[in-house]
């Protein structure tokens, strides 16, 4: 998804990516499904900075609210996401992605399940 994490703090991320034409849908502008991709890696990524060393966590649900078009010139994209309320059972965030003006293209908001991480052997 060409993602780099630009600011990480304890409850919030921030990430930019550069779309490129792999990202286009059929009409020339950038798919939802990226702007969907990246707002969920932030929700994930700011829930995860919150946890302790050996706690998961996985998405319960994912709304995400598309404001604008993305247009290919809008890049980079920055998404933020941040812990609204944090818990030992469900954690909830919001995201929103932005253009390279500062213009709001999406919103989103998920809730996590927080459990003990269990390795794959």
């Amino acid at each position: 998804m060409n993602m780099d994490i630009v600011a990480v703090s304890e409850g919030e991320v921030v990430f930019e990516t550069r779309p490129t034409q792999a990202h286009y849908n059929p009409l020339g502008t950038i798919h939802g499904g990226l702007a969907c991709t990246v707002l969920d890696t932030v929700l994930g990524c700011a829930a995860h900075s919150t946890l302790p060393a050996g706690t998961g966590y996985t998405s319960i649900d994912i709304t995400v609210s598309y404001v604008r078009p993305i247009q290919p010139s809008a890049a980079p994209l920055r998404a933020t996401g941040r812990v609204r309320k944090s818990g030992t059972r469900v954690i909830f965030a919001e995201a929103e992605l932005t253009d390279s003006a500062g213009n709001l293209l999406a919103t989103a908001t998920s809730s996590l399940l927080v459990f003990a991480h269990r390795p794959q052997s």
